[in-house]
Formats: C-alpha cells, sequence, structure tokens
C-alpha cells in the first residue's frame, strides 16, 4: 500500500469511528429518554391496568411496517428546577395503522402525570401542524393532568401556547382531516377539548375520565361532592351526556377498535409525486460514516456522499459547472423523485479559476440553486436539502458583485416553494445559509440532524472571537483592560457557552429540529416524508419577485 493510499485509509478510519461514536452517543441519550419518567412510576401506571405512551403506540402501530419519532429530545437538559421533562412528556410518532399512514400523539403519564410544559404544547403544535400541511389523520391517545401549574404563564395564553391546540383540532376538522381521540386516562379542564373535538372520541373504563372541573376544584366552586368516575367516568360520558363515542373495557380495546376505524377510512386526492420501485444506493449504507470527516471543518468529497443517500447512486446535475459549491441534482430517494440541493464542501474553481471555499454560498451558486428550485416547483418534484454551509460570502468584492441581491432570491425561491421541503442538516448550518437552505423558519415538512450538525447564527471560534472583543473594549472603556491570560479565559468562556448552543442536542430540545438521527437513517424519513406529503395537493406556484 502507497503512503497516500494508507493516508487515506488512516482518514477514513478516523472519520468511520468518530462518527460511529457520535451515532453510539446519541443513542445512550435515546435510551435514557425512552424510559419517560422512571421504571417506578411505569409499574404504578402498569399496576393501574394502563399501558405506557410507547407501549401504546408499539401496539397500535402496524408492526414490521416503519416509523419515525418526531421530538424524541424536546426537552432534552431543560426544566432541571421540576425534575426535568423526557421527550417533552408526550410521544409523538409517524407510522401505519392497517397500512394507513397517519400520525399519533401520546401523552406520557410517567412524566409529571403527563402534565403539559412549554414544550409540551410546542411538541402537540408541531405534530397537528405536520397533520395539517400534510393531510396526515391523527390519532391523540389522551392520558394528561392538564397545565403543569407552577409554570402556567409559559404556555397557557400567548398564540402558540396550550389553546391554539384546540383552534388547531377546530381547523383541522374543517380541512376534512381526520381526527381520532382516545381518553386512556385522566383528560381535565381545558385539555378536556382536545378529544372532543376531534371527530370521534373512545374512552376506557375506570382508567378515563374527562371533565372541565374535578371533584375537587367542583367542592370548591359550587360545594358539590362527586367522585370522578361519576362526575366524568365512561359511563357517564358514553350513557348519560353523549360525550364519547365509544366506552372501552381496557387499553388494548380501546386500541384494537381505533384500528378497525382507520381500516375503513376512504383515501382522498394526492399529490401525484412520482415513484417507481425502490433501489438501493450506491455501496453499503455505513460509507457514509467513513466519508463524513471527522473534523467537520475539512473538505470531503460531497457527490460519493450522495451517491450513498440516492437510489443506485445516480444523479442527473443541474449546471454542473457553474456554481459549483452548491450541488443541485435530479435523483430518486427510496423509488421518489427529488431535487436535491446540498452545499458542495469541496474546494473548487470557478471559470476564472478562482479559488471558491466550500461550504460557502457564493452569487453563481446562489442563482444555480434559485434557478433549480424553480425547475422543481414546475414539475411538482419535492425538493431535499442537505445543510453544510457557513454561510452567504463575505467582502469587499463579494458585496460589490450583489451577494445580498443573489442571496435574496434564493431565499425567495425557497420561502414561496409550494413542492413539499425536506431539511437534513448533516454538518455546518450558519447564519443566512440555514435561511437559504430550507431552516426550520422555512416550513420543511421535516427537518432532522446528524450527530455532527452544528446550528448557530455563525461558528463558535468566530462568534467567541467578537463577542470576546466587544467585551475587552468595555472593559478597557472602564479602565480594566485585561491582560492577554485573562482575554484568553473571557474568550475559552464565551466559546464553550456559544458551542454548547449550536449542538444538535439544544437544537433538538427546543424543537429547532424535529429529530436527531443516524445517518443511515436519512433515506427512511425522506421517504417517509414524502409519502406523507403525498396526501396533500399542491397549490400553483408563485415566485414573487425574482429577477432572475
Amino acid at each position: 500500500m502507497s503512503s497516500i493510499s494508507k493516508n487515506i485509509h488512516l482518514e477514513t478510519e478516523k472519520n468511520a469511528d468518530a462518527m460511529q461514536l457520535a451515532v453510539g452517543k446519541m443513542n445512550r441519550l435515546l435510551d435514557k429518554i425512552l424510559e419517560g419518567g422512571g421504571k417506578k412510576r411505569l409499574e404504578k401506571l402498569h399496576a393501574e391496568g394502563k399501558m405506557s405512551a410507547r407501549e401504546r403506540i408499539d401496539y397500535l402501530l402496524d408492526a414490521g411496517k416503519p416509523r419515525i419519532e418526531i421530538g424524541a429530545f424536546a426537552g432534552y437538559e431543560m426544566y432541571h428546577e421540576h425534575g426535568g421533562c423526557p421527550a417533552g412528556g408526550v410521544v409523538v410518532v409517524i407510522g401505519y395503522v392497517r397500512g394507513r399512514q397517519c400520525i399519533v400523539v401520546a401523552n406520557d403519564a410517567t412524566v409529571k402525570a403527563g402534565a403539559w410544559f412549554p414544550i409540551t404544547g410546542k411538541k402537540n403544535l408541531r405534530a397537528q401542524e405536520i397533520a395539517m400541511e400534510n393531510r396526515l389523520p391523527i390519532i391523540y391517545l389522551v392520558d394528561s393532568a392538564g397545565v403543569f401549574l407552577p409554570i402556567q404563564d409559559e404556555i397557557f395564553p400567548d398564540k402558540e401556547h396550550f389553546g391554539r391546540i384546540f383552534r388547531n383540532n377546530a381547523r383541522l376538522s374543517s380541512a376534512g382531516i381526520p381526527q381520532i381521540a382516545a381518553i386512556m386516562g385522566s383528560c381535565v379542564a381545558g385539555g378536556a377539548y382536545l378529544p372532543i373535538m376531534s371527530d370521534e372520541a373512545l374512552i376506557v373504563e375506570n382508567t378515563g375520565s374527562v371533565f372541565l372541573a374535578g371533584p375537587y376544584l367542583v367542592k370548591a366552586a359550587i360545594g358539590e361532592n362527586v367522585d370522578k368516575e361519576t362526575l366524568g367516568g365512561a359511563a357517564t360520558h358514553s350513557e348519560i351526556s353523549g360525550v364519547t363515542d365509544y366506552k372501552m373495557p381496557d387499553d388494548k380495546t380501546c386500541l384494537d377498535t381505533i384500528k378497525d376505524l382507520m381500516d375503513k377510512m376512504g383515501r382522498f386526492e394526492q399529490a401525484g409525486f412520482d415513484r417507481t420501485a425502490p433501489q438501493p444506493p450506491a455501496g453499503a449504507p455505513e460509507d457514509i460514516f467513513a466519508i463524513y470527516p471527522e473534523n467537520g471543518a475539512k473538505p470531503y468529497n460531497t457527490l460519493e456522499l450522495l451517491r450513498r443517500l440516492v437510489d443506485k447512486g445516480e444523479l442527473t446535475q443541474y449546471k454542473e459547472h457553474y456554481g459549483k459549491t452548491i450541488i443541485c441534482a435530479y435523483a430518486r430517494i427510496d423509488g421518489w423523485a427529488v431535487g436535491i440541493v446540498v452545499n458542495n464542501r469541496q474546494v473548487v474553481k470557478n471559470a476564472k479559476g478562482e479559488i471558491q471555499f466550500g461550504g460557502v454560498i457564493y452569487s453563481d451558486s446562489a442563482d444555480k440553486a434559485t434557478r433549480f428550485i424553480l425547475n422543481c416547483n414546475q414539475k411538482k418534484i419535492p425538493l431535499i436539502f442537505l445543510h453544510d454551509v457557513t454561510g452567504f460570502m463575505v467582502g469587499t468584492r463579494s458585496e460589490h458583485g450583489g451577494i445580498i441581491k443573489d442571496g435574496a432570491k434564493m431565499v425567495n425561491a425557497v420561502a414561496n416553494s409550494t413542492v413539499p421541503k425536506f431539511s437534513i442538516i448533516i454538518g455546518n448550518s450558519y447564519g443566512a445559509g440555514n435561511y437559504a437552505m430550507c431552516g426550520k423558519a422555512y416550513d420543511p415538512r421535516l427537518i432532522a440532524a446528524w450527530p455532527t450538525a452544528k446550528i448557530a447564527v455563525m461558528g463558535g471560534e468566530q462568534a467567541a472571537k467578537v463577542l470576546t472583543q466587544i467585551q475587552v473594549q468595555s472593559l478597557k472603556d472602564k479602565g480594566h483592560a485585561p491582560d492577554p491570560a485573562g482575554e484568553q479565559e473571557l474568550f475559552e468562556k464565551i466559546k464553550s457557552r456559544y458551542d454548547a448552543q449550536t449542538t444538535p442536542y439544544y437544537a433538538a430540545a427546543h424543537l429547532w429540529v424535529d429529530a436527531i438521527i443516524d445517518p443511515r437513517d436519512t433515506r427512511r424519513w425522506i421517504s417517509m416524508g414524502i409519502e406523507a406529503a403525498n396526501n396533500a395537493p399542491v397549490e400553483r406556484f408563485n415566485p414573487g419577485v425574482i429577477q432572475v
């Protein structure tokens, strides 16, 4: 083996080891999150004759069919003062019931009795948003004590808070998107509206209850003594009030009935995205581990990485020799026709022989991407954005060349695109590059991150330098200029804090991304996302003012 070959081999081994470690860390954290509120609370639930949220979802969804979980890291390392909130206290999964794709939302009663934290509300709203955008049936498995009162001001009154969920119930119903709710535990106060504003409601005997005010509040408000079952149990609402539609003896019967209801559901108009028989990608999925660099700042062969994601590794590049810092290509993923926009991380030369840095968007690459996005909308092809971008090119030459105008064209095209968009953040996603590549603010149908992702207004090193300079100048102005060692200490402190906020875990905790995924699961996420989006006909594309 030559020295060059040996170095390449060592580099790929180092890359593979680093990615394997990153995926391993992610899986260990997920295992802990999947425990919910812990073993004791799970045992208590079972003693009450109830299944856990995840057990209910596992029983409900078709065995052997693919599924993806939304927001598993929601609330990660948040609410320490209240004992934490694993997965935001609610489990959200896209899967299949009797062959019909749907989204399931299940309160986790092992986490503060299923109480709603601010992140719980945000996660529920995200689930409803996915249902609305893709016209997916949504199933609620309700088991919640209601708003977590110690922080009610952060969940109750605002536009994107708890009440928005019931508004969405009404909007989903109006749009003809099926909603099925099962009351499998507590359902109190304002939360009582969620199942009853759904199209059909089931309730489980002895464990399910629904009322606007519980026995204690009724006693305090009007002096009436009443037990929970008489006030709002299964018999009351199935035989007297008529609030619920089906009375179920236990969890499994309830879930079996939901399966039967889903089985009889009709089919709706589809968008008509093109799909052929799925084909495997080039090479093994594990090849991605060896291709993506251990140091995310290093260049790598972006085309080879793409070939591990698309069917048969086949790509038709658009404007291959122009705007080389972005690759635009037509391909298929799991049979679905897609248009891919990905930041090319290799250092390239333009037609003038000038060096262009990988991962940076130049005027020509923004122009190319804009035209490609317009074409995909014209031809009704879903768009896939793979982020590894440090931002737009800066400096006098770029500003004089109109980089802001060219960047604005790309942002405009992304914002007005009507074909479904899917974003996978594989590496850096900084500044306006995040926007141009369809970050969360630009309505991707799904957005996921690899464990190698970094999301911020700029890189940690640059940001820390800027912030350090500002703080040092402020100290100088006050006559307290730090010595070089003090300045370095300040820099390290700022960088450490900033870097912690750029991790995929920080992003996923705040639901800036729907999930952190194993890179080998990227095809499944995209395929299931397009299948969901195919339920919703595409509106006519109007690009607005784009001077191309």
